[in-house]
């Protein structure tokens, strides 16, 4: 039987079922003992270190003890911790972005997704560089920086030099003051050489949901394909890693297996990229099973609640303090309203999930991969979220000034959020609002960047930040960045 090594590069000895077993064993004995709880909790609040703050954050076990406990006073102390390592790391700040659907092609047989193979009624589709260019314009139009592109596993149809075009095209596509800066990419498992292509092209993040660490469950929801390969699909963020990609973005898909048993294991895929690679999970996504073309999430019997989703983000907080976290639209305004105050750094905003979704007036249904239940335009979410205190961000600069993998969490953690972070996302947000935004959102947005100005510590970046937004009210000049 495998042993439990975090530091392996073996996926049975990382994600070791034993090892999650005792955990969760470990965890309901516990899961009432609170001088332990106490003692995990202080452990996980932030503790200021000069100008910034640290934080030590949590083991797979220690986090899974704090995910069994049922006490409700405790559950509210996991909430307002959560909260304080969000402000501390990332401060008011929510970073936008949009999925960019190329094709639904795959040959893969997944259980719960409506692109598997034996789905012979929904239109297959893929588009053509002259498709992608019309989306990416559609959405530099709305007002988005940043995508994730998104396509089904298939050598023949969507190849990585299908992908590494799309690339190099949504980044050549420059209309009016619109630009894409960062593209994130969320294709299946593959090669260290294609990891390294993708790199050369100048992608952001590489994400990879596991979508289980169950590998029983893993091998029956995925019965045919090359997703059926579960240690070839659970090593993908080392070979990524290999390949140059310094930032990797996690996820599993709640409903699928037991919730306990799935954190336990995206603590633990988190543990292991810091034990091998010196850097956790530059993201960890928290998507729920949602209905979809021939797919009725009931027809999975793990699904969660809403009290339960908001308790597993805030505990994935607590343990992974330094990752980004992001919720897509697949959730209601009202779950991620509460999300946001525990620990999510990152929204979906006007998404649309099917192959070319954008450039049609109304919302199309017949190519999408999941309902989307928060179906508001790009410019209601971003005054929402400036309307409850948030400041919408469209910032890439981490990713383009090199400020990737050790770096950014060096950035994180050594206080300078406020500094660098906090006036990309205002210059940001005033080219939104000057280039995009309805008058109405404008007006919160103005008066929102007056006050988050002063609360910018270095009156030298401050001046700069000012002097720059100045500069792109009152002219076509933009992309200023610390």
């Amino acid at each position: 039987m495998a042993q439990y090594n975090p530091a392996s590069l073996k996926a049975e000895e990382f994600i070791n079922d034993e090892e999650i077993r005792e955990t969760l064993a470990y965890a309901e004995a516990h899961k009432r003992d609170l001088p332990l709880i106490n003692e995990i909790l202080e452990k996980a609040r932030p503790v200021k270190q000069g100008n910034g703050c640290t934080c030590k954050g949590l083991t797979h076990r220690e986090a899974s003890v704090l995910l069994a406990c049922d006490l409700p006073e405790v559950t509210e102390r996991i909430y307002q911790i959560a909260e304080e390592i969000k402000l501390a790391f990332y401060g008011n700040r929510i970073v936008i972005f949009a999925p960019l659907y190329l094709s639904n092609y795959c040959v893969n047989g997944c259980l719960y997704c409506p692109y598997h193979l034996k789905n012979k009624h929904i239109p297959r589709k893929k588009l053509t560089q002259e498709e992608v260019k019309a989306e990416v314009i559609a959405l530099q139009d709305m007002g988005h920086k940043r995508l994730a592109i998104e396509a089904g596993e298939d050598p023949v149809n969507n190849p990585i030099e299908y992908i590494l075009d799309c690339i190099k095209t949504i980044y050549s596509v420059h209309h009016k003051n619109g630009d894409i800066r960062r593209v994130n990419v969320n294709i299946a498992a593959t090669t260290v050489e294609n990891y390294r292509k993708l790199k050369e092209a100048g992608i952001g993040t590489y994400i990879l949901f596991q979508e289980t660490y169950h590998k029983e469950s893993y091998l029956k929801l995925h019965p045919t394909g090359p997703k059926h390969d579960y240690d070839y699909h659970t090593e993908a963020m080392d070979r990524a890693m290999e390949g140059g990609i310094d930032d990797v973005g996690l996820g599993v898909l709640f409903g699928l297996e037991l919730y306990k048993y799935e954190f336990a294991g995206l603590i633990m895929h988190a543990e292991h990229l810091e034990a091998v690679h010196g850097v956790g999970p530059h993201t960890i996504s928290v998507p729920r099973v949602k209905k979809a073309d021939d797919i009725d999430p009931t027809a999975f019997d793990n699904g969660i609640d809403d009290e339960t989703f908001a308790k597993i983000t805030a505990c994935i907080r607590l343990a992974v303090p330094y990752t980004g976290m992001i919720i897509s639209t697949r959730e209601t305004e009202a779950v991620r309203s509460k999300l946001l105050r525990l620990g999510v750094s990152q929204v979906s905003g006007g998404s649309r999930t099917s192959v070319g979704g954008y450039t049609q007036e109304e919302r199309p249904h017949d190519t999408e991969q999941f309902d989307v239940s928060d179906q508001r335009s790009l410019d209601e979410v971003v005054r929402w979220l400036m309307e409850n205190g948030h400041i919408p961000s469209f910032c890439t600069a981490c990713y383009r000034e090199g400020r990737t993998g050790d770096r950014f969490m060096s950035l994180c953690k050594n206080g300078q959020i406020l500094n660098c972070c906090h006036p990309n996302a205002l210059m940001t947000l005033t080219e939104y609002l000057v280039d995009y935004a309805s008058p109405e959102t404008k007006e919160v947005g103005f008066k929102m960047i007056e006050e988050e100005l002063k609360r910018i510590p270095k009156d030298k970046v401050r001046a700069i930040a000012a002097d720059n937004i100045e500069a792109i009210k009152n002219s076509n000049r933009r992309d200023f960045r610390f």
